[in-house]
């Protein structure tokens, strides 16, 4: 596997679809509102899981 290497993997879910990522993280759509997402995410203790704006926030 290429060190470094993204990519943008976009998907349409419906609330009770998930995705899992590494076989050990689910990403589950709880709630889908007018342009609002609910989402549940089940993961290792050890995952840090943060919202992307408050990277950004961090960046500036």
């Amino acid at each position: 596997m290429n060190q470094g290497v993204m990519g943008l993997l976009v998907l349409g879910r419906k609330p009770g679809e998930s995705v899992v990522i590494n076989s050990d993280i689910v990403i589950k759509v709880i709630k889908s509102d007018d342009g609002g997402l609910r989402l549940a995410f089940n993961a290792p203790l050890e995952s840090r899981i943060v919202r992307g704006e408050l990277l950004m926030n961090k960046k500036n």
